[in-house]
Formats: C-alpha cells, structure tokens, sequence
C-alpha cells in the first residue's frame, strides 16, 4: 500500500522529464524535494525505481510497470479537480487564460473593454508560445492559431487575423511593394525553431537562402526590432497598423492569413466564471474585427503614400 500520492506524482513528473531539474520546475518545488520524495517511494515499494546517468534519470523495468497505473491515477485526479470545481455555482474567481507574446498584446491593450462588467472576476493572463496543458489546469482558456487533436477539448473560432510586410517609412521610400524591391531590404525574422510562426515560411520563400539579419524566438521583440529601424518583417495587422512609425510595405498577405481559436477543457466550460469570459472574449473579438483584420485607416500601404504624395 503505497500511503503518498504525492510520491507519485513526483516519480511521474521525473519519469516523463527525464532530470531533477525539469521535474522540480514541473512540479514547482526544490531538487532536494524531488530527490526526496523519490527515494521515499523506493524504500517504499523495496526496489529502485531509476537508473542515475550523469545527464538524466532512466526508469528501470519496475519503474515502467508502474507508470501506466500512474498516469490513470494522475487523469483521475485532475478529472475530480475539474469536476469539483464546477460544483462551485457562482461567478466569482479566478480565470487564467494562455497566449502566445503577440496576442497578449491584443488582450492587454483591450482589457479594460474585456473587464468593464465583470469586475468580479480576477483575470490572469499567462504567456507562454507552449500551450498551456488544460486538463491538468494549468491553464482555464486557450487563445492558440490552431486545433489540437483532442476530444476533451471544445474550440470555438474567435477571428481570422491578418498579417502584412511593415518597416518604417525610411524602408518605405525605397520600396515599391514587389518581391524584387522586397528582397534587397534588411529583415527581422524568427529563428530556426520558430519559423512554424504566422508568416515566416512566406518570408523564407520571399528571401530564397538568405538569412534576416535580425532573428529572435519573441514576438514582441520581432516588433520592436522592426519598428526601431532593424529591418522590414511579417507583423499582424492590428501591431503594424496602430504604429504610426510604420508603413504597410505589402497588401495583406493572403498565404499568412491566420485563424485564432478559444479553447476550454469540456470538463469547465460550464462553470460560470469560465462561461462570462468566454462570452467576453467573443464580443471583444467580434467587436474589434476591423482592426486584427486589418481594414482600419492606418499604416497605409507604400504605394498609398506615394500616390499621396
């Protein structure tokens, strides 16, 4: 009889991440606790349940005998917390809802509209480009640009968002909006790890080899780094076009045109505080269609402003 859960889920957390420091990041607690509760569970159980490697930790043959029971108790119990928690009948609370850097951007500049009749409930916005795991609640909301392939969760189309080619109007002097005027400027890109990011495999075709001169992992600093004169780059609308430093280079790229979607474990949809902000979130989105689709008065595109001139 094993008299600890909470061993457990440590030895699933180290199993499935393989080193002290993953688990204890995981679980958010120390590498003595992990250590620990570990060696708690072996003396418990009369066997040792990992390999020491200098570089991980290896489950032995008892070790996997064990885990497959151990992962169907840990999805019982976040299945009862889920469960729980929609016992609870009121509105009041907490709601975290997981973004990538560039929609966080969106929802922080319209929080104030997304909060103004439910002050009640405590928003928490979470950044992270890795979704948020929602059956294990890390999370109560997903904002994400695309579906994933599970059953548990339900998903509802929030808007399409549109994304162009921005610079400054210095790069917009010498640009007349065609590949060839395209190509010769400097880029801002994502690196190699994040080129499955909205408009980036369009800009690898675009620049055939070559390497923008600015690469990061961060939406955000791919905006700056742009807006500071960096280089031209792939940016949504809704950035590119509030910034008065910025010049539409492009028409709205059609091949880059992305779909972002509102995501809920089944298991919470119901609860009222999860339903108000998923109610919010729709209207926001529906509200604000015009700007993340790109059709406001700003950031005109180049030949605009020559023509104006």
């Amino acid at each position: 009889m094993i008299s600890d859960w909470d061993n457990l889920r440590v030895f699933l957390a180290l199993a499935e991440e393989g080193s002290l420091t993953a688990a204890a990041r995981k679980l958010k607690v120390s590498h003595p606790t992990v250590s620990r509760r570990v060696k708690a569970l072996e003396d418990e159980l009369g066997t040792r349940l990992f390999d020491r490697l200098p570089d991980r930790f290896v489950p032995t043959l008892a070790a996997t005998h064990l885990l497959d029971e151990v992962r169907a108790m840990e999805q019982a119990a976040q299945a009862l917390a889920r469960r729980s928690a929609g016992l609870v009948d009121n509105h009041l609370g907490t709601v975290r809802i997981s973004v990538d850097e560039t929609m966080a951007e969106f929802v922080s500049r319209h929080l104030m509209k997304l909060r103004e009749n439910h002050r009640c409930i405590e928003f928490e916005i979470a950044v992270a480009h890795i979704s948020a795991n929602l059956s294990r609640r890390e999370a109560d909301l997903l904002i994400r640009n695309t579906l994933p392939d599970s059953a548990s969760l339900v998903g509802r189309k929030l808007g399409r968002f549109a994304y162009a080619v921005y610079g400054t109007r210095a790069f917009a002097a010498d640009c007349d909006g065609s590949e060839a005027s395209l190509r010769v400027l400097p880029w801002v890109g994502f690196d190699d790890d994040h080129v499955y990011m909205p408009g980036q495999q369009w800009q690898v075709g675009l620049l055939a080899g070559t390497v923008p001169e600015v690469r990061t992992n961060n939406g955000v600093v791919l905006y700056h780094a742009i807006r500071e004169g960096h280089g031209v780059g792939v940016l949504p609308c809704f950035l590119g076009d509030r910034d008065p430093g910025l010049v539409r280079l492009t028409p709205i790229l059609d091949e880059v045109i992305v779909d972002e979607w509102l995501l809920v474990h089944r298991d919470m949809r119901s609860l009222p505080r999860i339903r108000i902000v998923m109610d919010a979130l729709v209207k926001l989105f529906q509200d604000m269609r015009a700007e993340y689709e790109g059709r406001i008065d700003a950031g005109r595109p180049v030949n605009d402003l020559k023509a104006a001139g």
